[in-house]
């Protein structure tokens, strides 16, 4: 069977675990060369979830050789353009090329917007939003510099088409993407480089495991109207449900598209 991605090389941010763990597997399968980069750390005391590891992005390594094809890991933070750009580097030495970009990385933490020490608003946004733009930063140049056109893929939220009480700066941050998306659609086409954005609803993932979303929505039910979507056959969406998403647009498949977005939130946000 032909694979969609054979000779090209994808960068993924956030590839220890869950969403960008399956990206980097599923875009291997498809013949893709990875440079996996994650912080494998705690970066937040307001995280609810555990942290990845350095562990975690070993076995993500370990799964893309599997497919048989070939990976370069980075501890990385997205808040450090400079590691980002020694990640890409590294990669492009090695495989001589950079086609796709997953900017996958980020984390949540919750609270109602007034309450929220202006640390725990800012380090959200800082990796949510500012981390998306360090990684493009950082991959960009190598992209154009190389002539193949390729593909942008920014991982926002259905907090990014709706709203999302009990989490305004995860909302305001994902909000923030779909703007950069459609903007560096423009700056980029000239290039031949697309860029467009996913909205995943509820993933099971650890975050979409996160304890503190329970305590919020117990504490404010109101919130819950938010949180509803009528595909009730569908509890929440797999790692597998994105992957999907990512797959058609990191290929030819949607050579047509860009400056969209894709919302795959079994209808929590449609009007």
């Amino acid at each position: 069977m032909t694979q969609l991605l054979a000779g090209k090389v994808v960068f993924i941010t956030g590839a220890a675990r869950g969403q960008g763990r399956n990206h980097a597997i599923r875009l291997a399968q498809e013949g893709a060369d990875v440079i996996a980069v994650d912080v494998c750390a705690s970066v937040s005391e307001d995280v609810g979830y555990a942290a990845a590891t350095e562990a975690d992005l070993e076995e993500t390594a370990r799964l893309v050789r599997a497919e048989g094809r070939e990976i370069v890991t980075a501890v990385a933070d997205v808040r450090d353009l400079e590691a980002l750009r020694a990640a890409v580097a590294s990669g492009v030495d090695k495989f001589g090329r950079l086609d796709v970009v997953i900017a996958n990385a980020g984390i949540a933490t919750w609270n109602r917007f007034w309450e929220m020490p202006e640390e725990q608003w800012s380090t959200l946004v800082d990796i949510n939003l500012n981390g998306v733009w360090r990684t493009m930063a950082a991959a960009v140049p190598s992209m154009i510099e190389a002539g193949n056109g390729g593909s942008i893929v920014i991982v926002s939220s259905a907090a990014g088409v709706a709203e999302a009480p009990g989490c305004a700066h995860y909302s305001a941050a994902k909000h923030g993407l779909v703007g950069l998306a459609r903007t560096a659609a423009t700056e980029l086409g000239s290039f031949d480089i697309r860029v467009n954005s996913i909205h995943p609803g509820a993933v099971e993932t650890e975050m979409g495991n996160d304890p503190n979303v329970g305590k919020v929505l117990t504490t404010h039910p109101e919130y819950m109207n938010s949180y509803k979507w009528p595909l009730t056959s569908v509890p929440r969406t797999t790692v597998e449900d994105i992957s999907n998403a990512v797959v058609y647009l990191a290929t030819d498949l949607s050579r047509a598209v860009t400056g969209t977005k894709i919302v795959i939130d079994m209808g929590q946000t449609m009007a």
